[in-house]
């Protein structure tokens, strides 16, 4: 299978236009035409990564973090670890593609999944993504309605949370004048004319607009198409940051930090003391959430679970909220399972995918 087709199942469930804006994710190193016959899944991409995809033959590696995140400069292979890394990635012919933030801001995407290994039921976004929907609305005749809202359903507008296929329609009566250049499909061209029309609106995301009117020209009768577009500030229900949920039952604090410990298989974990005596409430977001912190106390969680926190946010959930920083690593990797699972399950041939054997979490602890 070609690496655009193992891509594309990335890329529906988590689409690079949702990622933050500064990130790099998508295609690193390499072909996305590229036949590949098994692929290597990782956080991170350090030479032993590669050189495990060399050996089990993986022409395509699928990282969560970039390898180029900031411009180089030079490839300097003698002094440079990344730059030997693009060295050994072209000589193996092997490609290299990354879901960074795209996979962080989807659903069952990374916090989901941090959230799945803690067993919190009831899972919702923690904060919704914002202003990145249209709303459009297009007046076609009535015989044409469901063939016109098919068309743009199949190119992704209607979606809202579990619900697909989702519009708005109205009736009404569409007037028009064809001057002597037209070539209308009802009527006749020069005289006024009245066709009794539904009014369609539907949702889409601001990186589906252009694909879903292309193809909802493609099936509407009328010479020149009406079509409105709005802007919209909506919550997007469909990808946002973090995650809340809750626990089947009460835990006391110490319980509840054993849970993480044990889920993550960790040994270390660094924490503030919360207002509550049980926790029920969680709120997680994988990686570095600390900015999220706010909404997971106006959220009303009683522990919060993420990574690389400071001193000083701890200094500001004391008391208020167990903030426990779980590790970067630990609370990222389990999303690895999701996207193996996902790309097995949508394969046609005996492509394989595995998961690095080793570890590429940079921190080790020091045990006395």
């Amino acid at each position: 299978m070609r690496c655009d087709k193992i891509i594309k199942i990335i890329e529906d469930w988590a689409p690079k236009s949702i990622a933050w804006e500064k990130d790099n994710v998508g295609l690193q190193v390499g072909s996305l035409r590229r036949e590949v016959k098994n692929i290597l899944l990782c956080l991170d991409v350090d030479e032993k990564v590669v050189d495990e995809a060399n050996r089990k033959n993986c022409k395509l590696i699928i990282s969560h973090h970039p390898l180029l995140f900031r411009s180089l400069k030079k490839l300097d292979v003698v002094n440079d670890k990344k730059s030997r890394i693009i060295e050994k990635l072209i000589k193996k012919d092997i490609t290299l593609y990354s879901a960074h933030t795209n996979l962080d801001f989807t659903k069952d995407g990374v916090s989901f999944q941090l959230a799945k290994k803690l067993k919190l039921s009831n899972q919702k976004f923690l904060v919704n993504l914002s202003q990145n929907q249209n709303k459009l609305v297009v007046f076609v005749p009535i015989d044409y309605a469901d063939k016109v809202a098919d068309a743009m359903h199949n190119a992704g507008a209607g979606m809202s949370g579990e619900y697909t296929n989702c519009s708005f329609r109205s009736i009404g009566t569409g007037i028009f004048k064809g001057s002597e250049k037209s070539n209308p499909r009802f009527g006749v061209k020069g005289k006024i004319e009245k066709v009794e029309e539904v009014k369609i609106e539907v949702l889409v995301n601001s990186f589906d607009l252009k694909k879903v009117i292309a193809e909802m020209k493609k099936v509407h009768p009328y010479e020149e198409v009406a079509y409105d577009v709005y802007s919209l500030v909506n919550e997007n229900v469909n990808y946002g940051m973090g995650v809340i949920g809750e626990l089947e039952n009460e835990l006391s604090q110490k319980d509840f930090l054993q849970l993480v410990t044990k889920s993550l298989k960790t040994k270390n974990l660094r924490f503030a003391q919360g207002a509550k005596s049980k926790i029920k409430k969680v709120a997680v977001c994988g990686g570095s959430g600390s900015d999220l912190l706010d909404a997971a106390i106006n959220g009303n969680a009683d522990a919060f679970v993420t990574a690389d926190i400071n001193y000083h946010t701890f200094q500001d959930a004391e008391n208020e909220i167990l903030l426990i920083d779980a590790g970067h690593y630990e609370t990222e990797i389990p999303a690895l399972d999701e996207i193996k699972n996902r790309i097995e399950k949508s394969l046609t041939d005996k492509t394989k995918v595995y998961k690095y054997t080793g570890s590429t979490n940079p921190i080790v602890f020091y045990n006395n």
